[in-house]
């Protein structure tokens, strides 16, 4: 499977130290996540082996999965963006904010990930609901280490 492209966009997606404006940071970001976003499909287009019957049932689920998880990306590269920005002057109480939203986040998206793979599984064999899950799980994976990787630690 293909991940680099879309996980090397992501990883610059999440680069707030480029030499940009915050608006065109931010112009930048999203069209990097579009793209992010069309090469995860791809990849589950070219690794599901879907019918045209599955295909009808899992793409309406997968889309509005999607943009569900775009707006808790949104919300994750605005912290990393805040974060950042305040590195250098990072308060306690800015850091436990942070904190909290950093974890609000990933309650969030652990949430979705379950709700929407229990859809999932509904409209799918076990077997293709089970590869969509493990595709899942090794894209944000692969997408969390090299992003995490980035950030610097708090001092």
């Amino acid at each position: 499977m293909r991940f680099l492209p879309f996980a090397a966009l992501l990883v610059l997606a999440a680069m707030p130290q480029l030499a940009m404006s915050q608006e065109g940071m931010k112009a930048d970001e999203q069209i990097l996540l579009q793209q992010v976003m069309t090469d995860r499909r791809a990849v589950y287009a070219s690794n599901l082996g879907l019918t045209d019957s599955e295909s009808r049932a899992f793409w309406p689920i997968y889309d509005e999965y999607e943009a569900k998880v775009k707006k808790l990306n949104d919300r994750f590269l605005d912290l990393v963006n805040r974060y950042v920005a305040d590195y250098d002057k990072l308060s306690e109480k800015d850091a436990a904010g942070m904190l909290k939203e950093k974890m609000a986040i990933e309650k969030e998206r652990m949430d979705l990930k379950q709700t929407y793979t229990k859809k999932v599984a509904k409209v799918l064999p076990a077997k293709k609901a089970l590869r969509y899950a493990q595709i899942e799980t090794r894209i944000d994976n692969m997408l969390r280490r090299d992003v995490y990787g980035l950030i610097p630690l708090a001092r």
